[in-house]
């Protein structure tokens, strides 16, 4: 049994033929998904998707990208989001200085929203970071000294330093398909290196195809080959790494239920 920690169901690529493409990944061995929002527009689709689906869960936030459009964004909104049964995730959000679609300072106001939010449901934030690692950790170290959180860094590409840092604060991390690919060398280092009680798995799909769906629209199905590919990688087996990122996703994301 596997999880997919991180799919965009909603986007082009997976809505088209979403009951197959979950059919499909339930034949690969997934038996849940984390659904992910990305903003506000997105909130009802994506739970009414998981109201729908038993295995399918929800998570309600404003990623970096669209931090402009949601200048207006209220805390109570977010908040209020949280309610639904379905929704057992805050985010994805975070800090993208890559491609600084948004202004940085949106940014940063929105993932302290966030954080706050997940601090008082605790709700876990999924957290978003590309080349903003200076500013990530230091919102994250200045946010834990206000109160604790729970929290994950979803698609982890950065640095072995900043892996330490974030795992020293308490946080999970989820490896997405990248790791698989020649060029990941030193995501590969890293990720033999994840203690087995902070580690999870995503596809992050439709973008991201593991080897050998390079190319191709990534589907949640396709977790099944990262997962194999970290396991060989950490010298382990499919089985007990299947068992034990499912335990630290449903310990983690503990308001959903297997």
């Amino acid at each position: 049994m596997l999880v997919d920690s991180h799919c965009h169901l909603e986007y082009e690529g997976l809505v088209e033929d979403q009951a197959a493409i979950l059919d499909r990944a339930r034949e690969a061995g997934v038996a849940a998904f984390l659904n992910i929002s990305t903003k506000q527009s997105e909130w009802a689709q994506v739970v009414s998707t998981a109201e729908q689906t038993a295995e399918v869960f929800a998570s309600v936030g404003i990623h970096p990208h669209n931090a402009d459009e949601h200048l207006d964004l209220k805390r109570v909104e977010l908040l209020a989001a949280t309610r639904n049964p379905k929704v057992v995730g805050i985010g994805e959000t975070g800090l993208d200085y890559y491609y600084d679609h948004s202004d940085r300072s949106a940014q940063q106001r929105l993932f302290r929203m966030h954080i706050d939010v997940a601090r008082e449901t605790a709700l876990p934030v999924i957290i978003h970071t590309r080349d903003a690692e200076d500013d990530t950790l230091s919102i994250l170290e200045d946010e834990l000294g206000q109160g604790a959180f729970p929290a994950l860094i979803h698609c982890f590409t950065a640095s072995a330093e900043f892996g330490a840092r974030v795992l020293e604060m308490g946080l999970s991390i989820s490896i997405s398909g990248i790791v698989t690919f020649k060029n990941a060398k030193d995501l590969q280092e890293i990720a033999k290196t994840i203690p087995r009680d902070r580690l999870l798995v995503e596809t992050d799909s439709p973008f991201l195809a593991p080897v050998p769906h390079r190319g191709k629209s990534c589907e949640p199905g396709y977790v099944r080959d990262t997962a194999e590919f970290l396991a060989e990688l950490r010298g382990e087996s499919l089985d007990d790494l299947a068992a034990y990122t499912t335990r630290n996703f449903f310990s983690l994301f503990s308001k959903a239920t297997q």
